[in-house]
Parts: C-alpha cells; structure tokens; sequence
C-alpha cells in the first residue's frame, strides 16, 4: 500500500509515494488509484509531456480541474500556490522534487497554480478529471514576486502564453478561485 499524505502546508494537495516491486526483470509501480485521494473525481485523459532540462512551465490554474502528475522519467521541480480565496492556505507557494527515481506522484485540486521546471530531459504524465476546455485553462506570471517561486533553474526556457500570464494581484475577479471550491 503507498504512503498518500495531505501536506499541511496546501489544503487538497496530496502527495503519493508508492510502493515499487522490482527484481531482476525491472520494477513495477503502481502509479494511481482514485481511492487514495478523498473525493477525487474519476481520471478521465492521460497526458504526456516530454521536456529538455530548464523548461518550465506554468504557472497554470483550473476552476474545474484536478491534475495527478506523475514523473517516469528524469527530475522536475513542481511549484504550488494556492489561489482559492479564503481558504486556509491561501497564497501558500510550496516547491515539491518529483523524479524516476523515488516515482512520488502528485494531486492538484482545481484553485492550485501549478508549474515544473525540468532539472534534467524529463518525461511527466498526467492524469486530469476533465477533458481539455479552453475557457479553463488559466495562468498566473511564473516570476511574479508575490508568489515567490523557487523553481532551481536560472535561465528558463518558456512558452510565450507562460510569458503573457499575469501577476496574481492582476488576474481578472471572474477568473479567481474562492473557498471552498465548486466542480
């Protein structure tokens, strides 16, 4: 059975380390499961994303979306900040290592801004509970000073949309989450 833990530090985020079977074949991991999440929805699109080391991307936000990140392959480092309005860990930023090696998997509730920074040439999957919707595909600066981010890379590599986002004080008062959140 993994160890799944809540961190305390960003209320619905959970944090999975899961038991790895290995021998002279190779390993096996079980990845993910919807029970080990309280209240998750069901998974329903698998993404992958292959990325050199010092990409980074983020930071992104769903209204109505869950992410379970998993990395196979390589090292990233995930950044967190919480965006939900009045909930108890509002404006948390936390950084979390997820690699090959130790296959911890990640759970991101909908109100989360969520980025990585490739360390190393990575691999990174990741399950959603929504299929791709447009108008919900939100982001927030990955530099800004009030987040406070420490993504371990000096000189990113990054997408022109990640550019353009704006600062968490400049984001739209229809595009901000509140507490609790709402599916």
């Amino acid at each position: 059975m993994p160890t799944v833990t809540e961190r305390q530090d960003m209320a619905g985020v959970y944090v999975v380390e899961p038991e790895i079977h290995g021998d002279q074949r190779g390993l096996f991991i079980e990845t993910y499961r919807r029970e080990w999440i309280p209240g998750a929805r069901e998974m329903i699109q698998s993404n992958r994303a292959n990325r050199q080391a010092g990409a980074l991307v983020g930071l992104h936000y769903h209204l109505h979306q869950s992410d379970y990140w998993y990395v196979p392959f390589g090292r990233a480092t995930a950044v967190l900040h919480d965006l939900r309005e009045g909930g108890p860990t509002d404006g948390a930023t936390l950084s979390i290592e997820l690699n090959g090696d130790d296959h911890r998997g990640l759970y991101i509730p909908p109100g989360v801004a969520h980025g990585f920074a490739a360390a190393t040439d990575m691999v990174i999957t990741y399950l959603v509970d929504g299929y791709y919707n447009p108008a919900d595909e939100l982001g927030v600066a990955w530099d800004d000073p009030d987040i406070a981010a420490d993504w371990g890379v000096d000189d990113p590599v990054l997408s022109d949309r990640d550019r353009a986002n704006p600062r968490r004080a400049d984001l739209p008062a229809n595009r901000r989450p509140y507490w609790p959140m709402r599916t």
